[in-house]
């Protein structure tokens, strides 16, 4: 909520205090400092003086005798007090920089628990993620501010110094509130000796507006890509690397600034209708929330307000929060033929109607129901659509997940699904199941662990926490994992290879890294299976995905958020020969 423009805590020369309005017999009453009123007939003299300072601010009488009335607390003493949202906003992003959380997970219940709600809890929303977002162009700015590097900074101040930084470049709150209250969360916070740091710093940071400062940093970078990197706030690996993804996927690396200014967009909130689940027309289960259709996937509902656990069927899990570039890669898996070509115009859409029953739906080959795994399924998001759209066709779920405690949110995130549908949520290591359960599955859901540099707006801080290093070992996971999908799933059955990271390291060089070790397997066209799970528009057509044509062409599909407004999901399509 940038809007915030009442200034939290007011002005810095607000008095306690106030004085009454005319009182009995047409005099003015007014209390002393001791606290009694006291009657006169004109309020702005006593003993014929004048009572308004040069400014015009009334001044006391206790001033006018030449006594002093502020504090005899020395600054260490004074009372600590700041806001709520702001102390919210603090606590976050220490748990993010102690813990290795995510804000995501942390800031909701840490509102909830604080009752904090409406425009404080708007405000320390914006001022949570817009810090995390935008803290590589912030420290760009503050190292300007600051005579010493950055790391030898406390970590607490430099995070003070950080929020308020974000109040007088990235929001609309006035400079002397930003600075006032940010001095007031870090006495209450860190001490009177860093606030008095802190304040000194800010006002440097006030001194120059948000464009003045971006040029600063433009004119300091060594070279065009750095530069921007500092101004979007991205480690300059990862822009590196996103800029080298665009070209590999087949788009215009002049693109890398829209990508880079779309990681710090605030997402909007992005629910699946799990079919047969619930109805979008069911009023009941959307409880009068603001709704309207997603771009792209027949089942994706834009929510306009940041609470979808006010939403019944969020809360009952027949709807759910999920982007809809996740959801459409799940659907095109399971609309994607298991045997043999299939025409766009006959392929099954997820908004068909069911089968009659679960029983009566089409069998896989050899007279059985499909089975179908998802094989990282945690925390359960594609887990849940899989199950709602596997018991439409028949079909059951298993679904595997190596963490306990992500494996408990799976069920969670199943316990709406029809009876039957889940065979299993299982706690097992994925690389193994291609071994013990060979030729076992129909279809195979694999959403690979990555950087999640496609997801940077949801998770602002995984760019900071990520490294060219971890690389190495998720590019290795990723090959092992695919690798055990295509020996689970049987000849003629598919196989999703997913990632929310359009990095060439992590999407199209495992898998053509696995394919040059095999010769039983083949790509499908991509794009053709996920343009026809697209929704239907009005006039009867579907919506113009904008892939790469030509010599830019390929059989995978990526997604980018400057293009398509989700996260940059990749996925290939590939079936066992």
């Amino acid at each position: 909520m940038s809007g915030y423009d009442d200034a939290r805590g007011g002005s810095a020369d607000r008095r306690g205090g106030r004085t009454g309005g005319p009182g009995r017999g047409g005099h003015d009453r007014r209390r002393t400092e001791t606290g009694r009123e006291e009657h006169g007939g004109d309020r702005h003299r006593t003993g014929g003086e004048d009572r308004r300072n040069a400014r015009g601010r009334e001044r006391s009488a206790a001033r006018l005798r030449g006594e002093r009335s502020g504090s005899r607390q020395a600054p260490g003493q004074r009372a600590k007090r700041t806001d709520p949202a702001r102390t919210a906003a603090f606590d976050v992003l220490r748990q993010v920089d102690e813990s290795d959380a995510y804000a995501n997970l942390v800031l909701p219940p840490l509102l909830a628990e604080r009752r904090i709600r409406g425009r404080d809890a708007g405000f320390a929303t914006e001022l949570t993620y817009g810090t995390l977002r935008l803290r590589g162009r912030y420290d760009a700015v503050l190292a300007d501010c600051v005579d010493r590097p950055l790391g030898e900074l406390d970590a607490a101040v430099l995070d003070v110094l950080r929020l308020g930084t974000h109040q007088l470049l990235g929001m609309r709150v006035p400079s002397h509130a930003a600075v006032s209250e940010t001095v007031a969360l870090a006495r209450a916070e860190v001490g009177a000796g860093p606030a008095q740091f802190v304040n000194a710093v800010l006002r440097r940071v006030s001194e120059a507006g948000r464009q003045e400062w971006l040029e600063r940093i433009r004119a300091g970078a060594p070279d065009e890509l750095t530069a921007l990197a500092a101004v979007e706030s991205h480690p300059v690996w990862v822009a590196r690397s996103l800029r080298e993804a665009l070209a590999g996927h087949g788009r215009d690396p002049s693109e890398i600034g829209d990508l880079l200014a779309a990681d710090n967009a605030a997402p909007r909130v992005t629910l699946v209708a799990r079919p047969g689940l619930v109805d979008v027309s069911d009023d009941d289960a959307w409880h009068d929330a603001d709704l309207v259709p997603g771009r792209w996937a027949p089942t994706a509902l834009v929510l306009d307000g940041n609470d979808p656990g006010a939403v019944p069927a969020v809360r009952d899990g027949r709807a759910g929060v999920q982007d809809e570039g996740s959801q459409l890669v799940t659907l095109a898996l399971a609309g994607v033929p298991l045997d043999t070509a299939q025409d766009e115009d006959t392929a099954p859409r997820p908004d068909a109607a069911p089968p009659a029953s679960h029983e009566a739906a089409p069998e896989a080959a050899g007279g059985r129901a499909e089975r179908w795994l998802d094989l990282c399924a945690g925390p359960g998001g594609k887990a849940a659509l899989l199950a709602a759209l596997a018991a439409r066709q028949g079909a059951t779920l298993v679904a595997n997940e190596v963490q306990p405690h992500r494996a408990r949110l799976v069920r969670r995130a199943l316990h709406a699904v029809p009876e039957g549908v889940v065979e299993e949520v299982r706690t097992g290591d994925g690389r193994d199941l291609g071994t013990d359960e060979p030729g076992a599955y129909d279809r195979v859901l694999l959403d690979a662990p990555c950087t999640g540099l496609g997801a940077l707006r949801r998770r602002p801080e995984s760019r900071w926490r990520r490294t060219p290093a971890d690389l190495a070992t998720l590019t290795g996971l990723q090959r092992e994992l695919l690798a055990s999908a295509l020996d689970a799933v049987r000849p003629g059955g598919v196989v999703a290879y997913v990632t929310c990271s359009p990095v060439l390291a992590e999407t199209q060089l495992v898998v053509t890294d696995v394919l040059r070790k095999r010769d039983d397997v083949e790509r499908l066209d991509t794009p053709h299976a996920v343009r026809s799970v697209l929704r239907r528009l009005p006039d009867g057509t579907t919506p113009d995905l904008r892939l790469p044509a030509g010599d830019a062409a390929r059989d995978d599909v990526q997604l980018w958020p400057h293009v398509h407004g989700t996260d940059a999901m990749h996925l290939t399509l590939l079936r066992k020969r």
